[in-house]
């Protein structure tokens, strides 16, 4: 793509790995400046931020808002403005699981993952608007979930946040369709990170079957190609939906499932 996105700036929550830290990669890649946040040992997230500076010669930053708190939220946005000029394109990424039938679901489980998954995805698009409407331009791009389509049990919070998602993309999109701002959701299904990789151990042990029946049968049951959707899959989506080409797309949400919402 060359530097298809020199001089723009880009927040994405949720960056210090998995399909948030590879959309940031994609987004340096292009040229643009970025905001990283998320969880995890600070000299990792360190290395992280400055390996995307030196290998594609962007400014990167690091800010650790809790995506439970609005007022971090806030400032995470502020921050990206002062550090950048501008926040352009808003990838709400960050989110979390627990699964649990419903009447043993953990309360503060189920007020974590809306306030992550959903919540934080209003503060963040709250706070960056007011940059971008003044600019005349401006990309939100919400990383939902196939379970934003459909459900799966025992996901009770998560599929409620993730369908929130998809509501909140639709309405924010109808608000801005004349201001040159899009916005919209990406559905990934099964992507292999490394939360995805522990759950394959842990479930090989736990039922003494083989790694890959594990993966067939057990993580990908629901996806017909039997793939993972790759991380980089997900990225060139949120790199399509900031380019020109993609003016006309708005409100909607792009599935990348191996076929598991056709069904």
């Amino acid at each position: 793509m060359g530097k298809a996105f020199a001089g723009k700036s880009v927040v994405v929550t949720g960056s210090t790995s998995g399909i948030g830290l590879g959309i940031a990669r994609a987004f340096a890649g292009g040229g643009a400046n970025v905001m990283l946040n998320g969880l995890g040992e600070p000299a990792a997230i360190e290395a992280s931020r400055a390996g995307i500076e030196k290998e594609f010669g962007v400014k990167a930053r690091y800010h650790g808002a809790d995506m439970t708190r609005p007022a971090e939220i806030a400032d995470l946005v502020r921050t990206a403005e002062k550090e950048f000029g501008a926040v352009d394109i808003l990838v709400n990424n960050a989110g979390i699981q627990h699964v649990s039938p419903v009447d043993e679901f953990p309360v503060d489980k189920w007020d974590a993952i809306i306030a992550i998954n959903l919540s934080s995805a209003f503060h963040a698009t709250r706070a960056a608007l007011p940059g971008m409407k003044k600019r005349g331009w401006g990309r939100v791009i919400n990383v939902a979930s196939a379970h934003g389509l459909v459900a799966s049990p025992y996901k009770s919070a998560y599929v409620a946040a993730k369908h929130g998602v998809i509501g909140f993309t639709k309405s924010v999109a109808l608000e801005v369709a004349e201001l040159g701002i899009t916005v919209n959701a990406i559905c990934p299904g099964y992507v292999m990170t490394p939360i995805v990789e522990k759950q394959i151990d842990d479930q090989a042990r736990v039922h003494g079957i083989p790694r890959e029946n594990v993966i067939r049968d057990v993580i990908l049951a629901p996806q017909p190609s039997k793939q993972f959707v790759k991380v980089e899959d997900v990225a060139a989506i949120a790199l399509h939906l900031a380019s020109p080409a993609a003016a006309q797309i708005n409100g909607t949400s792009i599935s990348i499932d191996g076929g598991w919402t056709a069904r």
